[in-house]
């Protein structure tokens, strides 16, 4: 006999969780299916533990700033401990996940799902029916599609090494690259980041990833820009990297190649087709703006595989919270993403909220752009850091922040404070008089107005 629920959830990250344990408390029947351990991207193999590794880095990296300046001596990070520490975050998640699944009376099944029909799915085999789905199972890197792409590893695989190689290239210039490089670089690697665009972190303003560049510099890694990999291939005492640019074609030696040129939906292996779920040309879900399939009213998706807003934690926790209202009380609560945060873990961390200058200037005819850097300030002084500056995009008609675009200590917190300036239509007048703890970092946010 099938088993049959209320929901079944595919995916046991933020947006699963939290799906699931909405509409569990609600007292309808509900299961969870994950091929891999439970627990998700965030907190097995992405945000948790690369914050873990960023925090060894960033020691590191303040030590060495602050050598004579009343600091003596130096450090290094001790790779097989930094892992050890990583893995006390890492390792008790899914038995905890699991344990917990119990506890709310979610039956938690390990297993590949794979639909086999508009309401069934297979586990491995083993049938079952739902009233609802709801696939949330994160996203996996995209294929490199060139020869020797099985050479190198993936992020994930970055995250458990037990030994960090001489000499590491990431293929790649967004988070994962930024990110991971500015680790190996100070964990004592020689790193070489290539990116096939104009410039690393694209999602970002041009100007202040200009300026973070020279923290890349001085950390010793070699970013070439305009770099299409073309081949890895095995090389005489480890590997070569090929690829060309506009000066033609070249090639750097490595011990390690990681795979950071992005990541799509995990949605390949769900056997989509069968269960009348459309996608776009692009493979990407067609959903409605309740989140729900456009071909299959009883499939809902939330995170990553949703992929209607930026593939950040946030989002995937506020996707859940859409689809177990939808699923509880009828389509009623539309995914709305507006002044969404995001943040860079690099050494200093970029961030960013609201329009880039040119969505700005193409929407306000008022705007007024204060852009500078300011390694002078207190803020950054005091950590003899070089790299701090920000662009504020104001509206000088209304008096609004419309975007805040961020480099530099405190940046990851102090974004925050933009987000909720522009989410609750602040004027920047009364961010301006606002009074902030000092010395912080937010209290340098009147003199960016």
């Amino acid at each position: 006999m099938n088993r049959h629920y209320d929901l079944v959830v595919i995916g046991s990250g933020v947006a699963a969780s939290g799906v699931a344990s909405r509409v569990r408390q609600a007292g309808r029947s509900v299961a969870i299916v994950d091929f891999r351990p439970f627990g998700g991207t965030c907190a097995l193999r992405g945000c948790d533990p690369k914050k873990v590794l960023v925090s060894g880095a960033e020691a590191v990296r303040a030590v060495r700033r602050l050598a004579g300046h009343g600091v003596r001596g130096d450090t290094s990070i001790a790779w097989s401990e930094l892992m050890s520490f990583k893995r006390s975050f890492t390792d008790p998640v899914p038995e905890e996940r699991e344990r917990g699944y119990g506890k709310e009376g979610i039956d938690a099944f390990h297993g590949m799902a794979r639909f086999s029909g508009p309401g069934e799915l297979a586990v491995d085999g083993m049938p079952i029916e739902a009233g609802n789905i709801v696939l949330a199972g994160g996203a996996e890197p995209v294929a490199l599609g060139i020869p020797g792409q099985e050479l190198a590893i993936t992020h994930e695989e970055f995250l458990s090494l037990e030994e960090l190689p001489e000499r590491v290239v990431f293929i790649g210039g967004g988070y994962i690259a930024a990110e991971f490089s500015n680790v190996a670089a100070l964990s004592g690697a020689r790193v070489t980041v290539l990116q096939r665009d104009e410039r690393m972190l694209t999602g970002f303003d041009p100007d202040l990833v200009g300026w973070l560049m020279e923290s890349f510099r001085s950390m010793g890694i070699q970013v070439q820009t305009g770099a299409k990999v073309t081949a890895i291939e095995h090389g005489s005492g480890g590997l070569t990297v090929r690829f060309s640019s506009g000066a033609g074609a070249a090639s750097v030696a490595a011990d390690l190649v990681v795979h950071a040129a992005g990541r799509r939906p995990e949605l390949q292996k769900l056997a989509l087709q069968a269960g009348n779920v459309a996608v776009d040309d692009h493979g990407r879900l067609r959903l409605n703006e309740w989140l729900q399939s456009i071909s299959n009213p009883a499939v809902y998706a939330a995170g990553d595989a949703a992929q209607r807003g930026p593939a950040l934690t946030p989002v995937a926790s506020r996707d859940a919270e859409i689809v177990a209202a939808n699923l509880l009380h009828g389509n009623s609560r539309a995914a709305e993403y507006r002044a969404v945060p995001t943040v860079a873990f690099t050494i200093p961390p970029i961030a960013a909220v609201g329009l880039g200058e040119t969505a700005a200037r193409e929407k306000c005819r008022s705007l007024r752009v204060h852009c500078r850097q300011s390694a002078g300030w207190y803020t950054a002084r005091r950590l003899a850091e070089p790299v701090y500056g920000f662009k504020v995009l104001i509206d000088e008609t209304e008096r609004r922040v419309l975007g805040a675009h961020l480099v530099g200590p405190g940046a990851e917190d102090t974004i925050n404070l933009f987000a909720l300036a522009i989410r609750e239509n602040l004027t920047s007048d009364a961010l301006r008089e606002a009074l902030f703890a000092y010395p912080t970092a937010a209290s340098d946010i009147g003199y960016m107005l």
